[in-house]
C-alpha cells in the first residue's frame, strides 16, 4: 500500500489534475491518494468566512459566486464529454449552494470549519469524477468517515485505524482510493481540521492506519533542498535524510514539509518520500529512520522570530527562576524555539507574538527585559556533532562577517541554530552555502 499526497499546486488546475491522473497510471499497486484543495481555494474560503463573521453577507455571496465561476471554468477544461461536464457543474453547484446557505443566517466558529472543508471536498469529488470519465476505477473515501480528533484536538489514532481499516476491507477489490487531506471531525462529530501540517499530516496518519509501505508527498519541488532556492542559486535536492533531520529542517523553515506531518510516520517507521509532479522521473528525497553520511546536509531559515532577554542579578541564587520564566510562556500558550542562559540572564526566541505585551509585563517582575524583533533563525542540519570535528568552527568562520545574536549547539545531534537579524539572512545563507563545496 502506498499513500500519495498531492498539494494544492499539484491539483491547482484542470491540466494539473490530468497530469496527476496520468502519473497514477504509472505507479503500480494499491494506493490511497490524499488531495489538498485546489490552490487559492482555501484562501478564498477564509475570506468568505471572515465576511460572514462580520455579517457582510452580500459581499460573501458575491465572493461565493465568483469562486463558483472559477470552478465552472475548470470543469469545462477538465471534462471532454458533455455528460461529465454536466455532472461536474452539478457537483460544483451542490457545494456552492451549500455555501450560500450560510449567508442567510448567523455564522459560528463551527460553521467556519464546514466552509473551509469545501475546498478538499470539491477537489476530490472532481478528481474522482474525472477518473470515471477516463475509465480508471477508483473509490472516493470520505475523510469525514474515518478521520477524527479527540478532546485535546489531537488525532484519535484508534478511531482512525479502526474505521479506515473497515472501509478498506469493505472495498478489497479496489486498488485506487481518493480521500481528502486536512479535514476531519472532532469528538462532537462536527466538521473540523487537523491544523498543523494539513494534508501532509493526513497522509502520514493514513499511512500509519493503513500500515503503508511508504508515504509519498508530491509537490512542485523535487525534494527537500540543501538551501533555500529562493535565496541561493544552484541548490540541490537531498537524496536521503533521517526523520530527525527532516523534522529539524521543516521546523526551521523548509516549506516543502510541515514538521508535525512526519511524526506519525517516524513513530511507525514508515518511509516518507518527497517527489515532484513536474518532474516525476527525479528521485526526490527519501526520509527514513537512518541517517546517511556525516557533516552538513542542509541549511534552512525561519523568519518572523522575536528574541526576548531577561536579565536579573538575582538569577544565579534564585532557585526556580527558569521554571517561573517558562510558566509565563506556558500561560500564554507560546512556544519557545531557542534558549541560551548565563549566570545573570536568559534569552529565548518565539515566533508567535500575539501575547508579547502581556508576556513582557509579567517577565519584568523578575528582571530587565529586552525585546528584539525582525530576527531569523538559521538552522544548519546534519549528523555531525558526535562524528565530525570542526563543523561548528567552519560554520562560525564562514559567518565571521555576520553578527550573531544567539547560538544553540549541542541540544540535538542534528542541528546548530543561529539567530541573526533578518536583514542579514540572505548573506548568511549565501555564505553558508560555501560549506557544501568543502
Amino acid at each position: 500500500m502506498l499513500i500519495l499526497k498531492f498539494g494544492g499546486t499539484s491539483v491547482g488546475s484542470a491540466a494539473r489534475m490530468k497530469k496527476v491522473a496520468e502519473l497514477l497510471q504509472e505507479i503500480p499497486g494499491r494506493k490511497i491518494v490524499v488531495l489538498s484543495a485546489m490552490s487559492g481555494t482555501t484562501n478564498s474560503l477564509v475570506e468568505i468566512a471572515n465576511y460572514l463573521f462580520e455579517k457582510k453577507n452580500s459581499i460573501a455571496a458575491d465572493l461565493i459566486e465568483g469562486l463558483r465561476a472559477k470552478y465552472y471554468k475548470e470543469v469545462n477544461e477538465l471534462f471532454t464529454d458533455d455528460f461529465f461536464k454536466t455532472k461536474g457543474k452539478e457537483l460544483v453547484d451542490s457545494h456552492f449552494d451549500f455555501l450560500l446557505t450560510f449567508t442567510q443566517d448567523s455564522f459560528t466558529i463551527h460553521e467556519e470549519k464546514a466552509v473551509l472543508a469545501q475546498g478538499e471536498l470539491l477537489s476530490t469529488a472532481l478528481f474522482h469524477l474525472y477518473l470515471e470519465e477516463v475509465s480508471k476505477a477508483s473509490k472516493l473515501l470520505p475523510a469525514l468517515q474515518f478521520m477524527r480528533i479527540d478532546k485535546d484536538l489531537e488525532p484519535d489514532h484508534f478511531y482512525i485505524k479502526e474505521n479506515l481499516s473497515r472501509l478498506l476491507n469493505e472495498n478489497k477489490s479496489i486498488d485506487l482510493f481518493i480521500t481528502q487531506g486536512f479535514i476531519c471531525r472532532n469528538v462532537y462529530g462536527e466538521i473540523d481540521n487537523l491544523k498543523r501540517g494539513g494534508s501532509d499530516y493526513s497522509a502520514s496518519l493514513i499511512g500509519v492506519a493503513a500500515a503503508a509501505d511508504e508515504v509519498q508527498i508530491w509537490t512542485d519541488i523535487d525534494g527537500m533542498h540543501n538551501n533555500d532556492p529562493r535565496v541561493v542559486e544552484k541548490t540541490k535536492p537531498i537524496k536521503n535524510l533521517s526523520f530527525d533531520e527532516a523534522a529539524e529542517l521543516a521546523y526551521f523553515g523548509a516549506k516543502i514539509l510541515h514538521p508535525s506531518s512526519i511524526l506519525p510516520a517516524k513513530d511507525a517507521n514508515i518511509p516518507v518520500r518527497l517527489k515532484s509532479t513536474l518532474s516525476p522521473e527525479l528521485e526526490g528525497t527519501l526520509i527514513t529512520a537512518e541517517s546517511s553520511g556525516t557533516g552538513i546536509k542542509a541549511i534552512a531559515a525561519k523568519d518572523g522570530i522575536c528574541a526576548i532577554k531577561i536579565k536579573s542579578g538575582r538569577m544565579l541564587l534564585a532557585y526556580g527562576f527558569l521554571r517561573k520564566v517558562f510558566e509565563i510562556f506556558e500561560l500564554y500558550k507560546t512556544s519557545i524555539d531557542m534558549i541560551t542562559t548565563s549566570e545573570v540572564a536568559v534569552s529565548v526566541t518565539i515566533d508567535d507574538t500575539t501575547n508579547l505585551d502581556q508576556i513582557v509585563d509579567e517577565l519584568e517582575e523578575y528582571g530587565k527585559v529586552e525585546v528584539d524583533q525582525e530576527q531569523t533563525i538559521i538552522c544548519v542540519v546534519g549528523d555531525f556533532i558526535k562524528k565530525d570535528k570542526g563543523v561548528a568552527l567552519n560554520v562560525f568562520q564562514t559567518l565571521k562577517e555576520v553578527p550573531i545574536r544567539m547560538i544553540s549547539y549541542g541540544g540535538s545531534n542534528h542541528n546548530i541554530s543561529l539567530l541573526v537579524n533578518t536583514s542579514d539572512k540572505n548573506a548568511a545563507l549565501t555564505q553558508l552555502n560555501q560549506l557544501f563545496e568543502k
